[in-house]
């Protein structure tokens, strides 16, 4: 028999459980490092192309808003069809999509065809989005663990940031080599060894497909259940809410951090100092995941850590917008790295064990759907803000933006969800909240 985990952090994996967070990490680090040989390159990827700073941004928030558009279809799909097909999906549409971002880049494409392909894009990342974490969290209830959710998820972004750290200084170092191009053929490569990776090694377990010989009335059915354990639930409805804010100004965060560091560096050409931003996020992954359970240990329930993430992290980036001190501006770019990672695997313990396992795909899709939705406004202002006034102006307003998030936070606690102070993966769905 397994033990439980104590409220005090530790976790205890039986054998099955190991090899479920083994399958699970490997899927992780294959997939970060192949999505983060452009990261550090990707917003002057667009430049070069030919496309100013508001055509770049509006391209990502494209991607965004293709997010928007397929979160919940792809997570019906991986509740419906099995989170292993939506894995297998979301792999090889990532690498056509990203194939044609090369084409483009190439004969220098007009802006309607970034668009829409950076639609494509984002359908490709819907597919995983929800159904990874969903297969983690049901595969390892299966297996017995006992533990909480905090320690796994958490090693999983350490697996992440130390992928976005190799994937991310490679790409840089690479595009500075050759040209800004070959990042993206080598993302292609290793997409196409995922999809033999996850074909061999991920099987849907703890979880049984309900695949619908009237697929339209499955839809409805498993959307009108997530909204049920979704919206309708309110600490996870508040929680979504707070998406948008926080979600929204992270995306443009990060890409505004190449072009800003490189202002502040001096040399528009030094794609390594773009890579090194990317790479000092990761690290930032690392060390934040590593905290997430001891951070969970110092506070009574999980929306404290939330909530002091959110206020943190905006007043950072209040002063990022202030400073024009380049290695200044990296100490606290790592520091807003640092304290949004070490909530990320809080804030996803703490949803997970508050919603059932036939619709945890399509909930969790749906709670990326309300972040990237505030991706696709955001990017576009943000970026016109950084044309108009520069890019330090932009991040100060971002802190402000992200700020707007507390409130919706502070409204989840006041719930008082048994989630909130559960320590355990045992933890079921609160219904007590829903009407």
């Amino acid at each position: 028999m397994v033990p439980p985990r104590t409220a005090g952090g530790g976790d205890t994996l039986n054998d099955a459980a190991r090899r479920i967070q083994r399958v699970y990490l490997t899927l992780t680090l294959g997939n970060t490092v192949a999505a983060s040989f452009i990261w550090g390159i990707n917003t002057l990827f667009l430049l070069d192309a030919g496309l100013n700073n508001l055509e770049a941004f509006a391209a990502n928030a494209f991607f965004t808003a293709g997010m928007v558009l397929f979160e919940v279809p792809t997570g019906v799909i991986a509740d419906g069809w099995g989170r292993r097909t939506s894995f297998l999906l979301g792999t090889v549409t990532l690498a056509v999509s990203t194939y044609l971002y090369y084409v483009m880049w190439q004969i220098s494409a007009p802006f309607w065809m970034w668009a829409a392909v950076s639609v494509l894009l984002g359908l490709g990342f819907t597919f995983f989005s929800g159904a990874v974490e969903a297969w983690l969290v049901d595969a390892l209830r299966f297996s017995g663990y006992q533990g909480g959710l905090e320690p796994v998820l958490g090693r999983g972004q350490m697996v992440q940031g130390v992928a976005m750290l190799v994937g991310s200084v490679a790409g840089g170092v690479i595009a500075q080599a050759t040209n800004l191009g070959v990042p993206f053929l080598l993302r292609v490569a290793v997409l196409l060894a995922m999809f033999a990776v996850a074909f061999g090694l991920m099987h849907d377990v703890g979880f049984t497909p309900e695949r619908s010989p009237r697929p339209l009335r499955a839809v409805r059915t498993v959307l009108t259940a997530s909204i049920d354990n979704g919206l309708k639930n309110p600490p996870v409805r508040y929680v979504m809410m707070a998406a948008p804010f926080s979600a929204g100004v992270g995306i443009y965060v990060f890409y505004a951090l190449q072009p800003y560091l490189l202002d502040l560096f001096g040399d528009p050409k030094a794609y390594s100092i773009a890579g090194l931003a990317a790479a000092i996020v990761a690290g930032s992954q690392i060390l934040g995941g590593w905290l997430a359970p001891h951070a969970r240990q110092l506070f009574h329930k999980r929306t404290s850590v939330l909530i002091l993430a959110g206020l943190v992290g905006g007043v950072i980036l209040l002063v990022l917008g202030v400073i024009h001190l380049f290695w200044v501006a990296l100490v606290l770019l790592a520091l807003w790295a640092v304290v949004g990672s070490a909530a990320t695997p809080v804030r996803q313990a703490y949803v997970n064990d508050m919603i059932p396992s036939k619709q945890r795909a399509t909930v969790l899709s749906f709670d990326s759907l309300m972040g990237s939705s505030g991706g696709v406004v955001i990017q576009p202002l943000l970026g016109r803000g950084a044309d108009l006034y520069g890019y330090p102006a932009s991040l100060a307003v971002a802190g402000v933006i992200e700020l707007i998030a507390v409130p919706f936070l502070l409204a989840s606690r006041k719930q008082d969800a048994t989630a909130d102070r559960a320590s355990t993966a045992e933890t079921e769905p609160d219904t007590e909240s829903l009407p």
